[in-house]
């Protein structure tokens, strides 16, 4: 297998699956324009769509292909008119958000992602509390997170802003960038190897694109100047997974200020607070007004800030999660999933239909 190939993310795991389908190229979507797709193989890149069949089976619309999702397309060419998309690979992991505005609608942002760099400015767009969020999702994703500071030339107190990084960064890596020299970005491409896939997030403005842009080593996405209230000019309007002349590949996303929660990790998010909660007297303590409760406890003594723990019931809210414990918020979180499907033996059934069509 070619570099470009390996690059692309094509390993043994999707190539297993695409001997399944007999007839079928496989392909890697690297961008996407509304209904339409560019599709990667190992001859091209060329547009597809997906198949009518496709469309009238698929349930919802997070079964459709987003940006990183690896397909099985009719054709490795655009002779004839647009490819045409028959299938989506089992994904390993599936970036998603609910869609601003919308608390029904569940919004894919990328899929087979290894690793997320979420990207915070150490300006005014400085945020703890978003933070958490996004870490939440992105452990939910499957992906593994890594916190990205920029514009660390515009901070005047780095140490402390760090330390306030670490208390809501239990198990991620944090790294600190700036775009003002050739070697800023150079702390994050340990990261980026051959084979893997990082995908950037964050608000609009942190400096994704400029970062990526580096790590490219050309200007290959749009960037945009800071606004009079130093916040972010939003320049990336759709996702495009990117090689890496160095190896691995990248994935830059729309920013997201506004960000709702359809799922998250929320032990993994606040692991320090599970663990105190694991120490109350009572097993269903809500940290309220029980006796020995250790989360209190922890609070009162500035263990944890009152913040942090607000921070981790308004999420487990949003996550429908509220009054769960960790077993309780898994069992939710397997029924959800299987919830389009009429429950779980109905989804087995649909499974067993689709591996007899194959």
């Amino acid at each position: 297998m070619n570099n470009r190939l390996i690059n692309l993310g094509f390993s043994d795991r999707f190539i297993q699956q695409a001997n399944l389908y007999n007839g079928l190229i496989l392909g890697r979507v690297i961008s996407q324009y509304k209904d339409l797709y560019k599709v990667a193989t190992e001859k091209c890149e060329l547009l597809a769509e997906v198949s009518g069949r496709f469309r009238h089976e698929v349930i919802s619309r997070s079964q459709f292909p987003v940006v990183g999702d690896f397909v099985m397309i009719d054709r490795d060419n655009n002779k004839n008119g647009n490819a045409i998309i028959h299938q989506v690979l089992d994904r390993k992991s599936a970036f998603s958000r609910k869609a601003a505005g919308n608390e029904n609608d569940v919004q894919f942002v990328a899929a087979n992602i290894d690793m997320v760099f979420i990207c915070m400015s150490l300006n005014k767009d400085f945020n703890l509390r978003r933070l958490e969020r996004y870490i939440a999702i992105t452990w939910d994703s499957g992906a593994v997170p890594v916190v990205v500071l920029t514009k660390s030339d515009l901070c005047g107190s780095l140490s402390k802003k760090l330390e306030e990084v670490n208390t809501v960064t239990v198990g991620v890596d944090v790294v600190v960038t700036t775009s003002m020299t050739e070697d800023g970005y150079e702390t994050v491409l340990k990261y980026i190897k051959s084979g893997i896939t990082v995908a950037f997030i964050g608000s609009s403005g942190v400096g994704k694109s400029t970062l990526i842009n580096r790590l490219i080593g050309k200007d290959v996405i749009e960037t945009g100047d800071i606004r009079d209230d130093d916040k972010g000019r939003h320049t990336t309007t759709r996702r495009d997974l990117i090689i890496i002349s160095s190896g691995g590949a990248v994935i830059d996303t729309p920013g997201m200020r506004e960000i709702g929660i359809e799922s998250a990790n929320i032990s993994k998010t606040f692991t320090d607070i599970e663990e105190l909660a694991d120490k109350c007297k009572y097993s269903n303590c809500t940290h309220k007004n029980e006796p020995r409760c250790a989360v209190k406890q922890a609070i009162e003594e500035g263990i944890i800030s009152e913040e942090r723990f607000l921070s981790y019931e308004k999420l487990k809210k949003e996550a429908k999660y509220e009054g769960l414990n960790s077993r309780q918020i898994e069992k939710q979180k397997i029924n959800e999933m299987f919830s389009g499907f009429g429950g779980i033996k109905n989804a087995r059934n649909y499974i067993k239909s689709k591996n007899m069509k194959k």
